[in-house]
């Protein structure tokens, strides 16, 4: 009797499987590679460009990219690596083209890393509550402003850290500077942040710039639809 071959569900395709059905022209891959690293990879945009609307905007122009280079990759990075890179270059180039910050971001160097945001004093933590969840609401809003007034080159190490729990050496790959860079940079801002939150700041990292179902797949109608239709993308 003949055994039939179980069938693997999309979620559980790995990373080069997915990237195989993507060069086949398969759109499930691609949404599935979407779903899949929607979260780390938006988190990352978000931590360079500071607006959800814009990092949502770096999220799809990634993507575009990724999709049309997928066969230069090769695997020797991670997948995942390899498209944060991508991310962070897109995000930089925006953030340069619309002159949202004063200073360009210097993701390499050491001397960016000098100049520390000033400290923002916190109010005494707030006894705990019956309305747990807008308390914990209310608390990833507060974490989400003290990133956000990180200086540029602690807030990305931050959030690849701590946020995506990347290595040090996979963020190190991701920003191209040293790992011990990485360690100083992510060293400063937790400190940083610590003091900014005291006790709040352990039980709201899950919860900070939260993905949800309807960005999510805002993004993933809106890649699909000009992947489709390279065409009037490109018009």
């Amino acid at each position: 009797m003949q055994t039939l071959s179980k069938q693997v569900a999309p979620a559980d395709w790995s990373d080069v499987e997915i990237v195989r059905r993507i060069v086949n022209g398969e759109a499930q891959a691609l949404e599935q590679l979407m779903r899949r690293y929607n979260r780390p990879l938006y988190r990352t945009a978000r931590s360079i460009v500071k607006d959800d609307a814009e990092a949502e905007d770096v999220l799809q122009e990634a993507y575009l990219l990724a999709f049309r280079n997928i066969g230069k990759f090769r695997g020797d990075a991670m997948l995942r690596t390899w498209l944060t890179r991508i991310v962070i270059n897109e995000a930089i180039a925006r953030s340069r083209k619309t002159a949202r910050r004063a200073k360009v971001i210097q993701l390499d160097g050491d001397a960016a890393w000098e100049n520390e945001a000033a400290e923002a004093s916190m109010n005494e933590a707030t006894p705990e509550q019956p309305e747990t969840s807008v308390m914990r609401a209310e608390a990833r809003r507060m974490l989400e402003r003290h990133i956000d007034a990180l200086p540029d080159v602690f807030r990305t190490v931050f959030v690849l850290r701590a946020l995506e729990e990347m290595s040090v050496e996979e963020t190190a790959s991701c920003l191209a500077i040293p790992e011990a860079t990485v360690r100083t940079r992510f060293f400063r801002a937790r400190g940083l942040l610590r003091e900014a939150l005291a006790r709040e700041i352990d039980f709201v990292f899950e919860e900070a710039f939260a993905f949800d179902g309807a960005r999510c797949d805002r993004i993933v109608a809106g890649v699909l639809e000009r992947f489709k239709n390279p065409q009037a993308d490109r018009a």
